[in-house]
């Protein structure tokens, strides 16, 4: 996994605020490991909104978005209260993948709580699949101004 990561807000193309919700957390009282599939998916959800675009709109074009394999290593736990934010950068993996390297942080501390990289890609109409020339200027254009 790319160790790359940074506690500062400004080293991340995008971030996102959550709070935990007492439902999210186990008989343990911590969130559940898969709650944090959750909060990740909708952090590239907001991402991609935030650039005007969304997961609707790439798909209603006949491409699909999809989860290729999801590396995910828990640090340490949050509990029902916390606050925290999820930095994401994205990187490219291949000619047809591409991965967004996400970092979970504990608010106020920045205690990071989980380190992320999930490889996508992009399949067409067909399931066959392809790099989408919006998704590649995403990826050449750091996300600023993509209307993917």
């Amino acid at each position: 996994m790319n160790e790359a990561w940074r506690r500062d807000l400004s080293e991340y193309r995008f971030t996102l605020n959550f709070e935990v919700r007492d439902y999210e957390c186990d008989l343990q009282g911590i969130v559940n490991n898969a709650v944090y599939q959750n909060y990740l998916e909708h952090a590239r959800h907001e991402f991609l909104k935030s650039l005007g675009s969304s997961f609707a709109s790439i798909t209603e074009r006949g491409v699909h978005l999809v989860v290729v394999r999801a590396e995910l290593d828990y640090l340490y736990p949050l509990r029902s209260g916390d606050t925290f934010w999820v930095g994401l950068n994205m990187e490219r993996v291949s000619p047809l993948r591409f991965g967004f390297i996400q970092n979970i942080f504990r608010l106020p501390d920045k205690k990071r709580i989980l380190k992320a990289r999930i490889i996508c890609t992009a399949l067409d109409a067909w399931g066959k699949p392809r790099m989408p020339q919006d998704v590649e200027a995403l990826l050449e254009a750091g996300g600023a101004g993509c209307k993917c």
